[in-house]
């Protein structure tokens, strides 16, 4: 399968035999690093990384992705880079697709990423935007068929705020590759009504089906997967915090959700979580509202049906294969 010259910017621009492609070929890259199999067949490349909002597992899996595959990488923070400030991401586009061979962007509005890639000319590659989140959705499926052995069929349960990033593309995903999406939630955090027209037109295909509901009995009954994200984004006022804990904290992932789910269902997050008192922000917060733990308890986190740090691995095979077949 030839996706060369391809941009990266959102799963619902490929096909489930395009996802799959990408999935099988991080597995394959995998197995290549686990045996010492050398696999830098991009010498001479150059990449640039523009993070203006930060990130440890983004930035460290597009760094040991690339140098293992024998690219250069830059690195741009969001005090190092003048898009949208000095210069429009237009212009900054053109500057950095004359220098380099591949972008990525994570930050803001998914129509930034959008225009770098109309304008760059060369892979642009979606790091994280408000709206998707593509790499991680390979991280993911990835993480899931190895754990399960297949990926269609399956039934998925994201619990928390599912309006953004994670619960877009999460249900795109699901929705692309034949699984059974469930967002459990308040009624007001469900995804945006057009997305989920969008996706149930893609299931009547794929055969996956998806359900939004705030019964959290009906969703984690015979859960394969049970997901869940941070429920505020950092920087947020005080007052979000106060309404998000108040409308979010029943649907918790807590020991009770995972013994009404299959025997052997597996818990993941795409981190940082907050599980405990042993961040700053979680500490923070249990001055302020008196919660010890967040969108996970402790015990679910560390549990044997925790496959976080899987996942978190998965994220550095996936984003290698990305820029591989969109560059090689």
């Amino acid at each position: 399968m030839n996706l060369k010259g391809r941009n990266f910017l959102k799963l619902l621009d490929y096909t489930p035999e395009e996802i799959t492609y990408l999935i099988d070929l991080a597995e394959d890259l995998k197995n290549k690093k686990k045996q010492g199999i050398s696999h830098d067949s991009l010498k001479g490349k150059n990449i640039v990384l523009i993070f203006e909002k930060t990130s440890t597992r983004t930035r460290c899996s597009f760094e040991v992705a690339a140098h293992d595959l024998g690219m250069h990488v830059t690195y741009l923070d969001p005090s190092a880079s003048q898009i949208g400030k000095k210069e429009s991401i237009a212009d900054t586009a053109r500057v950095l697709g004359r220098m380099f061979d591949g972008i990525e962007y994570r930050g803001y509005g998914q129509e930034i990423v959008e225009e770098l890639a109309q304008c760059a000319g060369i892979p642009v590659w979606n790091g994280l935007t408000n709206e998707f989140h593509p790499t991680q959705m390979l991280a993911d499926m990835l993480t899931i068929r190895e754990h399960k052995g297949r990926l269609a069929g399956l039934k998925f349960v994201y619990m928390g705020d599912a309006r953004y990033n994670m619960g877009n593309s999460l249900m795109v995903t699901c929705a692309k590759l034949g699984m059974r999406f469930v967002a459990c939630t308040s009624p007001k955090y469900f995804p945006d009504e057009k997305l989920v027209d969008e996706c149930r037109t893609i299931a009547a295909q794929t055969g996956a089906s998806i359900l939004l509901t705030e019964d959290v009995e009906t969703a984690v009954k015979d859960a394969d997967v049970i997901y869940t994200d941070v429920w505020v984004s950092m920087g947020e006022p005080g007052e979000i915090w106060e309404e998000r804990l108040r409308d979010l904290m029943p649907y918790q992932v807590n020991e009770s959700v995972m013994t009404r789910a299959r025997e052997d269902a597996i818990f993941m997050h795409c981190l940082p979580a907050f599980h405990d008192l042993k961040t700053g922000i979680g500490r923070s917060v249990y001055e302020k509202f008196g919660y010890k733990e967040l969108e996970v308890t402790d015990k679910v986190f560390e549990s044997a049906q925790s496959v976080v740090f899987d996942e978190a691995e998965n994220r550095m095979h996936t984003i290698k294969a990305v820029m591989l077949a969109t560059l090689g």
